[in-house]
């Protein structure tokens, strides 16, 4: 059972990580980039040789912390944990190589009620270790299943982006591959719901799903090739909701407006698994 006093408190231990050239190329392999060897501009992100540039998603695993909702002092049933929501502001561009720190707070938690889960909002800022500059803040919305009717608050329930009326101006599919979410893992996102069958049909799902956040990636690829001709700098913030999941080996079709909303779905099963999702570009 949650405490909630406990859970909004909860010491998150801070994080601080040495980005390498292979920390970013990896990323950048794990999330899907490279699978076209003709597509020169990837290169730049894959390629350890050249000036390398990092995609802006891997700010959601910078200086991550880990599974932490795993530990049991949190009172949450970590196997019904789901990741709901994902929010970035980047405030420069990721570096590719130097030192970072990662703080991770719980900033909310509204509990939706007995049988209907909770919602924990927490918020993670990156900045620079030699010199104390905001780097990047990301938050995300994650859904604790199994853990509704604790007496905490109904509210409030953070907006979500509307997705326009009108048909995309812009698809895009990009294909996952099926040990894809064994590779994300090594990102630092070690949820065993990702790998194990098991644990995976603990949690209600027929086998291991991708990673929201891996899924979140493959999105941004598709953007970043979209609306910023591979600049990641010009890349300045997202935000979406996760609707359902994606297994590894399915295929990513990215729904783009000329507004900067997005959705995503799933091209065999024509599932929506990115909805509500909104794009900022310089």
């Amino acid at each position: 059972m949650i405490d909630y006093e406990k859970l909004l408190n909860f010491p998150i231990p801070e994080v601080r990580q040495r980005v390498t050239p292979r920390d970013a190329v990896f990323y950048a392999l794990s999330i899907g980039l490279g699978q076209d060897p003709m597509d020169k501009r990837q290169l730049d992100y894959v390629d350890a040789h050249r000036a390398l540039r990092v995609m802006p998603s891997m700010a959601v695993v910078i200086a991550h912390p880990g599974f932490w909702l795993a530990n049991p002092e949190t009172g949450v049933d970590a196997v019904k944990v789901v990741h709901g929501e994902q929010r970035i502001t980047l405030h420069c561009p990721l570096p590719v190589d130097g030192e970072v720190i990662g703080r991770t707070r719980v900033t909310g938690i509204v509990d939706k009620g007995e049988g209907k889960g909770a919602l924990l909002y927490s918020e993670k800022e990156i900045t620079d270790a030699a010199t104390g500059a905001l780097l990047a803040v990301t938050g995300s919305t994650t859904f604790l299943r199994g853990d509704g009717g604790f007496g905490g608050p109904a509210g409030p329930v953070q907006p979500v982006h509307p997705v326009p009326e009108t048909a995309p101006d812009i698809t895009l599919d990009l294909a996952t591959r099926p040990e894809q979410a064994l590779y994300y893992r090594l990102n630092g996102d070690d949820n065993p719901l990702h790998a194990d069958p098991d644990i995976a049909a603990r949690a209600g799902f027929p086998r291991p799903i991708l990673h929201g956040l891996c899924t979140l990636g493959v999105v941004t690829h598709a953007l970043v090739r979209e609306l910023g001709n591979y600049d990641a700098a010009a890349m300045k913030g997202l935000a979406l909701r996760f609707s359902s999941p994606v297994y590894p080996g399915e295929t990513i079709r990215t729904e783009i407006w000329k507004s900067g909303a997005f959705r995503a779905r799933v091209v065999e099963r024509d599932v929506v698994v990115v909805n509500n999702g909104k794009a900022d570009f310089a």
